[in-house]
C-alpha cells in the first residue's frame, strides 16, 4: 500500500516540487488548499490529475482536524505560510497566525488524532537574522529581524517542543534561500529575472531594487524539496540546515542574470531605498554538513545553473511568440 502525504502550501513553489518528488516515489499525494475566489493552481496544473486537493486553512483548527482525519497521512509537510518578509512588517498579526500558530494547530491535531503521523515544519534561515556566527549551523542562536522571522522561530521551537514532550516524529528543515522559475514575482530573485526578460524584450528600461549588497546562500527549490523528504525517512526526527554553503550578493545575482541575456546590469538597475527593510538582514550563509552526512543530501543544481534556468524561463514566458 503506498504511503500517503499531505502537503500544505501545495500550490506554492516548494509544494509543487515536493508533490512531483513524492509522486515519483510512489506516494498518494494530497494537498491542502484554502478556498479562494480565484483558483491558483498554475504551479501544479501539470499534476492536478494525479493529486487530491482537500479544503483547509491554517487559521482554522477544525479544517486541519478534518483534513487529518480524511486523508490519514503517513507524512504531513507544513509548507503553507505568509511567506513574504516585507508583508510581515505591514501584517504582523496575520503573519503570526499563519507562521507561528499554524504549525501549533497541526501539531496539536496530530498529537490528539494521529500521533504516528510524521510532521515536517518549513523553517527558514531568516530566523538567524542578525547572525551570531558565519556560517550558520543547527546550533547557531537565532536573532530574527522581521515579524516573519520571529513567527518562524515560534514555529521551530513548538515543533521541537512537541517532539520532546509527546514523542512525535516532528522535524524542522532550516532552509536557506531556494529559488526556481516557480518563485513568486514579489521575491527579489524572480523580480530580477523577470526584469531581465522584460528589458531584453523591450518591455521595460529599468529595474528598481533594494539593498544590492545583501548576501544570501541561494539554492534550487527542487533540491530543497528532496531534503524535506529525506528528513521524513529517518528513524529519528531532527532539525537540519539545508544550504549550498556559498554566499552571493544581490549585485552578483544581477550581474549573472543580466549577463546571461547579454546585458550589463549597471545600465538598468536602480538601487531604491524604498525597497529596503526596516531591519535589514545583511548576510546569511549555511553549513549543511549535518544534512549531507546524516541524510546523504547533496544539491544537484548550482547557483549559476539556477539563475540561468530562471532567466531562460522568464524570457520564454514573456516572448511574443509565447503570448
Amino acid at each position: 500500500m503506498p504511503k500517503r502525504a499531505l502537503i500544505t502550501g501545495v500550490t506554492g513553489q516548494d509544494g509543487s516540487y515536493l508533490a512531483e518528488l513524492l509522486l515519483e516515489e510512489g506516494y498518494e499525494v494530497f494537498g491542502m488548499v484554502r478556498r479562494l475566489s480565484m483558483e491558483n493552481h498554475d504551479r501544479i496544473e501539470h499534476i492536478l490529475d494525479r493529486i487530491t486537493l482537500v479544503d483547509g486553512d491554517l487559521l482554522d483548527e477544525y479544517s486541519i482536524m478534518d483534513a487529518l482525519g480524511c486523508v490519514e497521512p503517513d507524512e504531513v509537510y507544513n509548507l503553507a505560510a505568509q511567506s513574504f518578509v516585507p508583508t510581515s512588517f505591514t501584517q504582523p498579526m496575520l503573519t503570526a497566525e499563519y507562521n507561528a500558530l499554524g504549525p501549533l494547530r497541526w501539531l496539536e491535531a496530530i498529537r490528539r488524532l494521529s500521533p504516528e503521523t510524521r510532521f515536517y515544519q518549513a523553517s527558514t534561515s531568516e530566523m538567524f537574522g542578525l547572525v551570531r556566527e558565519v556560517p550558520q549551523t543547527e546550533l547557531t542562536p537565532f536573532h530574527p529581524r522581521s515579524p516573519y522571522g520571529v513567527a518562524k522561530v515560534y514555529g521551530y521551537f513548538i515543533t521541537v517542543n512537541y517532539r520532546e514532550s509527546y514523542g512525535l516524529h516532528a522535524s524542522n528543515g532550516i532552509l536557506f534561500n531556494h529559488e526556481s522559475p516557480r518563485r513568486g514575482l514579489k521575491f527579489v530573485t524572480r523580480k530580477i529575472t523577470d526584469g531581465v526578460a522584460r528589458i531584453k524584450l523591450g518591455l521595460a528600461d529599468e529595474l528598481r531594487l533594494g539593498n544590492l549588497e545583501a548576501k544570501r546562500d541561494w539554492g534550487f527549490a527542487g533540491d530543497s524539496a528532496r531534503a524535506m523528504w529525506l528528513m521524513m525517512q529517518q528513524d529519528e526526527p531532527d532539525d537540519y540546515v539545508i544550504a549550498m554553503g556559498h554566499e552571493h550578493s544581490v549585485r552578483e545575482f544581477c550581474e549573472l542574470a543580466f549577463g546571461h541575456a547579454g546585458l550589463d546590469y549597471r545600465d538598468h538597475v536602480v538601487e531604491d531605498p524604498a525597497f529596503w527593510r526596516p531591519a535589514e538582514v545583511n548576510r546569511l550563509l549555511g553549513d549543511s554538513s549535518k544534512a549531507r552526512e546524516k541524510l546523504g543530501w547533496e544539491p544537484r543544481v548550482t547557483f549559476e545553473e539556477m539563475v540561468r534556468m530562471m532567466v531562460d524561463a522568464d524570457l520564454e514566458r514573456l516572448s511574443p511568440e509565447c503570448g
